[in-house]
């Protein structure tokens, strides 16, 4: 803080400034800071449970990925498959495509988490510690 005036008054109106029209990049940059520290955070959350020796914790991703392959197969393959046969068969039947706007998204993260694995794989990094006893 300045002690004489003028300097003082350009300070406080700099500050006032400053709070009123903050600066843009700065600004950006908090943000961007704060999303990266949430997205480290959940990283660092991912390694922990797939690190898990329990089946239960560490196979909760392979078990939605499963179920998102199974539904995405049957979804644009199976249906497809069955309204063939049935149309073969002579035998009618109304199927119609599941609403994936839930799915998608999911299976979207889950495919980057499989990425995410098979980059671990090629690196040698092993599943729990039991396979590196081994």
């Amino acid at each position: 803080m300045a002690l004489d005036p003028i300097t003082a008054g350009m300070d406080l109106a700099q500050t006032v400034v400053s709070r009123i029209w903050p600066d843009k990049s700065q600004q950006e940059q908090q943000q961007l800071a704060a999303v990266l520290s949430m997205i480290q955070g959940q990283m660092d959350a991912n390694k922990a449970q797939a690190s898990n020796p329990s089946v239960f914790v560490s196979g909760a991703r392979p078990f939605i990925m499963w179920v998102c392959g199974i539904a995405c197969a049957w979804n644009w393959i199976g249906i497809s498959v069955a309204k063939a046969v049935c149309a073969i068969l002579q035998y009618p039947i109304v199927l119609t495509p599941a609403d994936t706007s839930e799915m998608m998204p999911m299976l979207t993260a889950l495919l980057g988490l499989g990425a995410y694995r098979t980059v671990e794989k090629i690196k040698g990094v092993a599943r729990n510690s039991l396979v590196d006893a081994q």
